[in-house]
């Protein structure tokens, strides 16, 4: 049967082309190192040759033997020169005393402390005037009645006092239950037009009648 042999042919031819030109390119690598080699070695030999030349010459000039530097052998690696032993102790110690002094610093340095919250204007209002300076919000109530020439309601109420104080919140509903606790001790006077209630600040001639306006079947 052919037609299975062709692919393995063509594939196996592939692969010796490719064989064959990785195989050249190894032995171009190896001649181009070689030839390399070669020339480093011609150079040492040549230096080699030189440095004999100028040691002679430096000993028939009269300088002492002691000074000569010798040729080092063929491929030995030239050691640098040493440093004072003392020097090297030293710097190797100055790494780890630097780092024990910073480390002596960082135990050393208080922790600090975070930061206090800056107080609000409310906050600071309240301070300023102290918490015995503010009157209740009964008394509020009872002293905008008292300055009052007509009866007010609740919301009227509470938008001047949250006109006059503005530091304090004051609600519609917490107002309208103050007004009817004043109401039920007779110290203020409940009115109704309409749908509408409205309060004054009691009299001592208004105290009875204010009194039958408080029972609960009068109530809003």
């Amino acid at each position: 049967m052919p037609e299975p042999t062709a692919p393995v042919t063509e594939l196996t031819s592939q692969y010796v082309s490719q064989v064959t030109n990785d195989l050249e390119h190894n032995v171009k690598e190896q001649e181009r190192i070689t030839a390399e080699i070669t020339a480093l070695q011609e150079q040492l030999a040549a230096l080699q040759h030189d440095q004999t030349i100028l040691v002679n010459m430096r000993q028939a000039l009269g300088v002492a033997t002691s000074l000569s530097t010798p040729a080092p052998a063929e491929g030995a690696v030239v050691p640098a020169p040493r440093k004072n032993s003392t020097t090297a102790s030293d710097t190797r110690r100055a790494p780890k005393k630097a780092a024990q002094e910073q480390s002596g610093r960082k135990k050393q340095q208080p922790a600090k402390k975070p930061a206090a919250p800056k107080p609000s204007a409310k906050s600071s209002a309240k301070k300023a005037t102290g918490p015995s300076a503010q009157p209740t919000l009964v008394e509020l109530v009872r002293r905008h009645l008292a300055e009052q020439q007509e009866p007010r309601s609740a919301a009227e109420v509470t938008e001047a006092l949250d006109k006059a104080h503005p530091d304090r919140e004051i609600q519609t509903k917490v107002i309208r239950t103050t007004l009817e606790n004043l109401v039920a001790r007779n110290n203020a006077q409940r009115t109704k037009q309409g749908s509408s209630v409205f309060y004054t600040l009691a009299t001592a001639s208004g105290s009875a009648a204010n009194a039958e306006e408080s029972r609960p079947d009068a109530a809003e």
